[in-house]
């Protein structure tokens, strides 16, 4: 009897279950929509130009699907109209930097891959029908082990890696697909024209509405890291130098946004690679020296680490006396506020791309604040009365601190150099933009910029303002 009532009862718990379930499934939906709904809100607030790119990349296809639409156009081109839509859905990216990297890649690989892949058909054929499939085996052998292994240059991965596959692909459907098809020419004439057209719609949409360009992102990215850095400087004297009834664990949130700029390298290298296909639009001429950022962005980055370091003592399980920390709190405070400072003045500088006018007397004063507190270790504290173990964590924290000057110094130099190169704008104030020229020429060295070349800087006044003129010998940029 009992067993007959479980089995009974296993049954009515199934269906209930699978009943309830059905209830809540409206609900259950509901939510999930309304989650959706949310973070399509948060994707679009975070950056509105996601909207816009996606809205630019509906209309570069609608545009080239003209082509299936209106019958003259399909009578052109054939099934061959689908490459242009292909080529805007692989082509069409972001910022116009990278559309352009790609679709000029696209376009030079596919007219260059279909000369070849004709010439090859051609030179097969001439062999007869025996030779033939052997000799265009041959060739796309060739190619494909040559084009494979030229991807591997450091140099070639970094701007044409889509070009050499689509060079690949092509020089295989052109010479393979010719094997059967007679009309060879032109299918080859067809597809390149489709692929030269969506490439143009991509490019001329992505420049000509509401453009996105890479070289800002990464004029933007750059400032906002230096940002960050004298940020957390400014604040952390007040954080390592609490008593110990104060002291807290956790370091606030908003010092801690320079973690970001320790994995910024990708994005900065990823920006400057697809700057350097953009051509000149606003304050960034052609040539802008996009390779002084990457040069500017390792150097924030050794700060960064040497600062994750610094903020690494916070919270050390080894205290040091707090005699000792008031004897260093005053001259360790103000090397690091110093050195914030000069970071924040560095990043407005880029910022609003004018010469850097007091970055450099911050950097002054924190050495002289490392030089003080260097004497004060050496003759300040009696060595031989103190447990050396608690003096570690302050001769740490002096020492990360000596080095971050030296980084903030290196950072300015730095910063200069892009001055000069990128012709950075200057004040009203002539005198000081006299004494900023001298200085950056008299302490800059441009290495690798020029070669057997001489460069010489002229502050010429003109309007209440000075103009920075720089000619170079074969500069490389």
């Amino acid at each position: 009897m009992e067993i007959s009532s479980m089995n009974n009862e296993k049954p009515s718990n199934f269906f209930t279950n699978k009943l309830l379930w059905f209830k809540s499934m409206p609900e259950k939906l509901f939510a999930k929509v309304v989650e959706i709904a949310k973070q399509f809100k948060k994707i679009g607030k975070d950056d509105p130009r996601r909207v816009i790119h996606s809205l630019k990349v509906g209309l570069a296809l609608t545009l080239v699907s003209l082509f299936y639409y209106f019958q003259p156009l399909y009578n052109s081109f054939g099934v061959s109209a689908m490459w242009a839509i292909m080529t805007v859905v692989v082509v069409f990216e972001f910022s116009v930097g990278a559309t352009l990297g790609k679709g000029l890649n696209r376009g030079m690989a596919t007219l260059l891959a279909g000369v070849l892949g004709v010439g090859a058909h051609y030179l097969a054929s001439v062999t007869g029908k025996v030779v033939e499939p052997i000799l265009l085996g041959l060739f796309v052998f060739l190619q494909a082990f040559a084009s494979t292994f030229i991807r591997f240059f450091p140099q070639v991965k970094a701007r044409y890696d889509y070009g050499m596959l689509i060079f690949i692909l092509t020089f295989c459907l052109v010479s393979i697909s010719g094997f059967r098809v007679d009309e060879i020419v032109d299918m080859a004439h067809k597809r390149l024209s489709t692929i030269l057209i969506g490439a143009s719609v991509c490019i001329i949409v992505s420049i000509f509405v509401c453009p996105v360009w890479a070289g800002e992102d990464l004029h933007k990215l750059v400032a906002q890291n230096m940002e960050k850095l004298g940020k957390f400087l400014q604040g952390f004297g007040d954080e390592i130098f609490k008593s110990e009834i104060e002291e807290s664990k956790n370091v606030k949130k908003s010092l801690l946004e320079y973690k970001s700029v320790l994995n910024s390298k990708n994005s900065e290298e990823t920006l400057a690679n697809f700057a350097r296909w953009e051509p000149g639009h606003g304050q960034f001429k052609y040539r802008h020296p996009w390779k002084q950022y990457l040069k500017i962005g390792g150097l924030i980055r050794q700060c960064a680490c040497r600062i994750d370091a610094l903020n690494g003592s916070i919270n050390s399980e080894i205290k040091a006396p707090e005699e000792i920390k008031e004897m260093i709190k005053e001259t360790s405070m103000k090397m690091s506020i110093e050195c914030g400072k000069a970071l924040k003045e560095l990043s407005q500088a880029v910022w609003k791309m004018n010469l850097p006018l007091s970055a450099d007397e911050h950097v002054k004063n924190a050495k002289n604040s490392a030089k003080n507190l260097n004497s004060l270790l050496k003759s300040g504290i009696n060595w031989e009365e103190i447990n050396l173990l608690e003096v570690i964590p302050v001769a740490t924290i002096a020492s990360i601190l000596t080095d971050i000057v030296t980084c903030v110094e290196e950072i300015g130099q730095g910063v200069n150099e892009l001055a000069l190169l990128a012709h950075f704008k200057s004040s009203k104030n002539k005198e000081i933009n006299n004494k900023v020229v001298e200085k950056i020429e008299s302490n800059n060295n441009i290495e690798g910029a020029t070669t057997q070349g001489s460069r010489k800087v002229h502050a010429c006044s003109s309007n209440d303002h000075v103009v920075v003129t720089i000619n170079e010998q074969n500069m490389k940029l």
